[in-house]
């Protein structure tokens, strides 16, 4: 079996590189570099002290859920790119990665153009950091947890479409109730993810799931990254949920609001 891989390339991405590598013969990872020290080097987020002190909790987070950044396996095939130059490629560069058995995305930036057709004709699977259609956008979980809504934090695994985040949804995936910090619950949703996603792929239950159009009417949030300031991150990490009520309010959510639920 051959997977390709759009994604990034945090300590989350390159953990999910890895677990596919070991389920694939070959994985082609197209991968779209930032810093890894958000918050200390302006990039995809401003550089500020509110900033740094909020991604210094998110980095631990990742840290001890996925460890630190590493090299890969043999049998993955890598493409580096900046973040922004993904739909300035020549399609025939891409060619041996589109001709793959299943391509995920992950992470990456949004994708137009000659490329989102042959992604939504190769059926790829999207997986969305949020759970939609509740919330779309960026910083979905970060925006939940915002809202004070911790049962919503998880990830929407989906068909692409040429919308953001608006295609067929095949399941979400949650984290189990536990008693953890909100950026613990942040990293714990994309592990859970990823373990729903590769069991999926190796029981080949993955395309046996009934695709579900998505529901515009439930749309709480649609959050865009300009949206994310330093009043923003400030006020949040003022007022984030506590680990009680993080615990109290996935112990409570109602199943019937998720599609396919996988939780882990």
């Amino acid at each position: 079996m051959k997977i390709t891989i759009f994604t990034s390339n945090q300590p989350r991405h390159l953990a999910f590189i890895k677990k596919l590598s070991k389920i694939s013969d070959e994985v082609h990872a197209i991968i779209e570099v930032n810093t890894v020290f958000p918050g200390s080097n302006t990039d995809f987020f401003k550089k500020s002290d509110i900033m740094q002190k909020y991604f210094h909790n998110v980095l631990s987070a990742e840290k001890k859920i996925f460890g630190n950044i590493d090299f890969l396996p043999q049998n993955v095939s890598s493409l580096i790119l900046k973040l922004g130059d993904l739909n300035n490629l020549d399609p025939i560069i891409l060619k041996k990665a589109i001709d793959a058995d299943l391509i995920i995305i992950f992470g990456s930036s949004y994708i137009k153009g000659e490329l989102i057709d042959k992604l939504v004709e190769k059926k790829a699977i999207n997986i969305h950091m949020g759970i939609s259609p509740y919330y779309r956008g960026s910083s979905c979980n970060f925006w939940a947890l915002y809202d004070k809504k911790p049962e919503l934090v998880g990830a929407t695994v989906h068909y692409i479409s040429k919308g953001l985040d608006s295609g067929k949804i095949l399941f979400h995936a949650l984290p189990k109730p536990a008693r953890i910090n909100s950026f613990e619950l942040g990293m714990q949703a994309v592990w859970a993810t990823q373990e729903s996603l590769i069991e999926k792929i190796g029981n080949n239950e993955l395309f046996d799931l009934i695709p579900i159009e998505q529901n515009k009417n439930l749309e709480i949030r649609y959050s865009k990254n300009i949206e994310f300031t330093d009043e923003v991150a400030s006020d949040y990490l003022i007022s984030m949920p506590q680990i009680e009520d993080i615990f109290n309010s996935l112990s409570q959510r109602n199943i019937e609001n998720f599609i396919n639920p996988s939780i882990k």
